[in-house]
This record gives C-alpha cells, sequence and structure tokens, in this order.
C-alpha cells in the first residue's frame, strides 16, 4: 500500500498527467477488486427538518432552503421502491433518514422495516441514520442491518468549519461501532466544501484508519440557502484526480460514485469508471437528481462492467 507521502506526491502531478494516474488507479483496482461494479438506489424515508446544521445538506432545519420536513414514508412506498431498485440489478438498497441519531421510535420502525424489504425485494439493506451509540448498533447489527452508512465527510481538520451541531470524534465513533458489531461499514467524503489539498489527503489517511468496507464519493452540489452555496462544483480534471487518489490510497474498498458526478464530471462520468470507481448510485439521491438508471447501465454496458455484488453476504 502507498506510503502517504507516496500519495502526496501523485497528487501534485501537472493535470496532463491525470489520464495516467486514473489509469494507474484503474490498474489498481482491477488488481484488487476486479472488473464487476456494485450497484445502489437510496430512498429518503424521512426528509428534512434534521437538527443539525451540516452546512452542506438543505435537509438542514438551520437554513432556509426548499427542503422542508416531511414524515415518514409508509411501508408500500419504501417496498415499492426497494422492488424497483432490485429490477435494476442493484444489490443494496440504503433507507436514509434526516435526523442526528436515531430514538426508540425510529429504531423501533428501522428494526421493522429491514426484514419486511429483504423479503419483499430479496436484496441486502443498508441504513443512514446518523450517529449510534453501542446498544443501537448491536441491535441494528442483529436485526439485519447489512452495511450501515455513516460519512466522515471531511477531514478532522475541517469538519469544524461545516459543521458545529457535533463533532468529527462522534461520526468516527460511530464508524467503529459499526464494523465493531460485524456490519460493513460505508464511510464516505464530500469533496468541494473549500477543503485544502492537504486537508484531502488527510482524509485519505482518516478513511484508513477507520477501515471501511465502502467509500462513496461525493462532490459539492452547492445548495441554494445554504452556507455552502457560495462555492463553486469542482473542476472534472480535478474531481478525476481525486477519485484516482482515493483508489490508489484505499486500494481493496469498493469505491462509489454519489452525489453531485453530474454537475461536476459531466462528459467525464465514464473515466471516472475507469479510475478507480466500481460501484455508483443509481438514480436519484436524497435532494437532488440523478441520471436516469437507464443511462448509468447503458454506460456500464458500454464499458463492458458486470453489475454484480461486491460483499460476501445476502
Amino acid at each position: 500500500m502507498l506510503s502517504a507521502a507516496e500519495l502526496d506526491a501523485l497528487s501534485r502531478v501537472e493535470d496532463s498527467a491525470v489520464p495516467a494516474l486514473a489509469a494507474l488507479a484503474h490498474e489498481v483496482r482491477l488488481s484488487w477488486v476486479g472488473e464487476t461494479v456494485e450497484v445502489e438506489g437510496i430512498l429518503s424515508a424521512k426528509t428534512g427538518g434534521c437538527p443539525e446544521d451540516c452546512h452542506f445538506c438543505s435537509q438542514s432545519a438551520s437554513f432556509d432552503t426548499e427542503v422542508k420536513a416531511t414524515p415518514w414514508l409508509d411501508t408500500d412506498e419504501v417496498i415499492a421502491a426497494a422492488k424497483e431498485t432490485a429490477a435494476l440489478g442493484a444489490s443494496e438498497f440504503c433507507i436514509v433518514l434526516a435526523i442526528k441519531g436515531p430514538d426508540e421510535k425510529v429504531m423501533n420502525r428501522i428494526l421493522e422495516l429491514v426484514p419486511v424489504i429483504h423479503e419483499a425485494a430479496g436484496i441486502n439493506v443498508a441504513v443512514s441514520a446518523g450517529i449510534l451509540n453501542a446498544d443501537q448498533a448491536r441491535r441494528l447489527a442483529e436485526g439485519g442491518v447489512h452495511r450501515y452508512n455513516h460519512n466522515l465527510e471531511t477531514a478532522r481538520s475541517f469538519f469544524g468549519e461545516v459543521v458545529t451541531t457535533h463533532g468529527w470524534e462522534e461520526r468516527f465513533e460511530t464508524c467503529e461501532l459499526v464494523r465493531k458489531n460485524g456490519m460493513e461499514l460505508c464511510c464516505g467524503a464530500l469533496l468541494g466544501m473549500g477543503e485544502s489539498h492537504e486537508q484531502r489527503l488527510e482524509l485519505i489517511e482518516e478513511l484508513r484508519a477507520v477501515k471501511p468496507h465502502e467509500v462513496p464519493i461525493n462532490f459539492l452540489n452547492p445548495r441554494p440557502g445554504t452556507p455552502l452555496q457560495i462555492r463553486k462544483p469542482v473542476a472534472p480534471i480535478e474531481a478525476i484526480r481525486w477519485i484516482a487518489l482515493f483508489r490508489l490510497g484505499l486500494p481493496s474498498v469498493i469505491l462509489r460514485y454519489a452525489g453531485g458526478r453530474e454537475i461536476t464530471l459531466r462528459d467525464l462520468q465514464a473515466m471516472g469508471l475507469t479510475s478507480g470507481i466500481n460501484a455508483l448510485i443509481v438514480g436519484n439521491y436524497l435532494t437532488t437528481l440523478g441520471r436516469t438508471p437507464t443511462e448509468d447501465l447503458q454506460m456500464l454496458e458500454d464499458l463492458k462492467m458486470p453489475i454484480g455484488s461486491l460483499s460476501a453476504a445476502l
């Protein structure tokens, strides 16, 4: 595995050398995790009204955005979404909740839904419900949650610039609880919030420390009404650079295309799949529209990349 110093040196190549860096990352991806691409669908089962002040998020109640608090989706709606996801060839379906962390009512609702979804759609169920304590992590694992998403988002040294209502350490501790209780850890990054080059490298090292099974790569899509609406999207060639670096720094993970890729990469989305990416979210994201699943599936077919599960358990 590359050292921090080696990653630092590679991160500073000229823009003209980025395609070569991407080709190297693709070879690492094929060598470590093969050619299979994992497809996932996500569903915002409880949208808006979040008490946290994550400056990138239009679901925060702290900001005046177009996203307003809505109640839980009912069971039939969740099952229908899971079945649609499975029909695309996806092996993972993630329920996402806009909350700091689950209370007892939310825990019971999640534990009620997980086996129903699994039985109805025959698909792995992932959950993203914020910060957990030890008992909650244990109960979710025992209740059949296959993978738990809790992103570090950014480097520890930059975290306080984008979130003030909870600390980076709380996120890291939740990630450790997920792994300790036998769930697969999905722990990702959000690039383009104003972090420095060095802080992106710092984040790679921090992700190495938490040992995730999956790392979603998100690019900031500046949302109106949020403090980060002033930021500009990451440039396409810079996005490719960092996709490649995350692969080179984390050679064995599922590296997943996530939010913001459409506005960031534009016509270079296929290039990302030959720069280290080996998974993608299809369809819409939590509060923004993605490409149609048909477009993404056609892209994978054009690249002759087979769709499958990258997990040992179903």
